[in-house]
């Protein structure tokens, strides 16, 4: 197999629909058209919204649509032992520090969140005094930070291009382990990514501001950033990221209905640029017809009349 690898990162927190189908489709035709081997994890730390046999339902759905991947699944929640790891790196190298402050204490402190962002900004002056000293880890009821120095950072990217991010400024120092015991979103994506080799992150550009918080991550864990490639969202005809209030675009429940999997993707390959009209295509003509530079720059808008389409087939 390839040195370069990739992931796909479904969460098994509900049901998957057309707007992940999108990424991850675009993200096996990358894989498999480039020859990187393309590892699956389960993203299940988000504890109680993960449901009952979630994770069994997510595969058998994505292998439904035809995607395959290298090896077995790897299953956050099964070893916590590489997120204590880097939990301890982070307190003796002075980079975190436990913050038992409630969000509205913050809020008090903070200015408001900028438009479209769903953060309380966390400003430097909230810090305890010990912030910066080396601790030793012992998580208890409280939520641990990372120490964002100001500064830029530069993200390049293969389809949004390079950016540069004041993660200082907004969110300020973030959250890299909580009070429920088990790493934030933003450590666990890194530890998992260097323990599983992967050199390509494919996801969508909601995330791109992620990217300069990992990148952070990665260097104070003395590890290796991967490339970065953010590929615009499918929102509903409100603008909005495609949602439960935008109907029912769950897989399964095309599924279930009797829609064949070619009539999903050949929708996909439609908002990809692959065709001027949505066609029923098997995944292996999706693959073939994939190119990177056909990508739609915007996100994609899903309209009534495509799901129209797919259920009139």
């Amino acid at each position: 197999m390839s040195t370069q690898v990739s992931r796909l990162a479904p969460s098994p927190t509900g049901a998957l629909h057309l707007g992940n189908a999108r990424t991850f489709l675009i993200n096996w035709a990358i894989a498999r058209n480039n020859g990187w081997t393309l590892c699956m994890r389960m993203e299940d730390l988000d504890g109680p919204r993960v449901k009952q046999d979630a994770i069994e339902d997510c595969l058998q759905t994505l292998l439904w649509l035809g995607l395959d991947w290298d090896g077995d699944p790897l299953v956050q929640s099964r070893e916590l032992g590489p997120y204590l790891d880097a939990m301890k790196h982070l307190c003796r190298s002075g980079k975190v520090y436990p913050c038992d402050l409630s969000r509205s204490d913050i809020a008090s402190v903070a200015s408001a969140p900028q438009e479209g962002a769903h953060e309380t900004p966390f400003p430097a002056s909230l810090r305890p005094q010990t912030a910066g000293s080396s601790i030793t880890f012992n998580p208890g009821g409280e939520n641990f930070r990372f120490m964002v120095q100001p500064g830029s950072i530069r993200v390049d990217d293969h389809v949004q291009g390079s950016s540069n991010h004041d993660v200082h400024e907004l969110p300020g120092d973030f959250v890299v382990w909580t009070r429920r015991h088990a790493p934030a979103y933003q450590l666990a994506v890194v530890i998992d990514d260097a323990r599983q080799g992967v050199s390509q992150v494919v996801r969508g550009d909601d995330l791109l501001p992620s990217a300069a918080r990992q990148t952070l991550l990665y260097e104070a864990l003395g590890l290796k950033t991967p490339e970065w490639w953010h590929v615009p969202l499918v929102l509903g005809e409100d603008g909005h990221r495609l949602a439960k209030r935008h109907g029912d675009t769950r897989l399964s429940s095309y599924r279930a209905l009797g829609i064949p999997c070619e009539r999903i993707i050949g929708l996909l390959a439609h908002w990809c640029g692959l065709t001027s009209e949505p066609e029923e295509m098997t995944i292996e003509e999706f693959r073939d017809g994939f190119d990177i530079e056909s990508l739609p720059g915007n996100p994609v808008s899903m309209r009534r009349e495509d799901e129209q389409w797919l259920r009139s087939g």
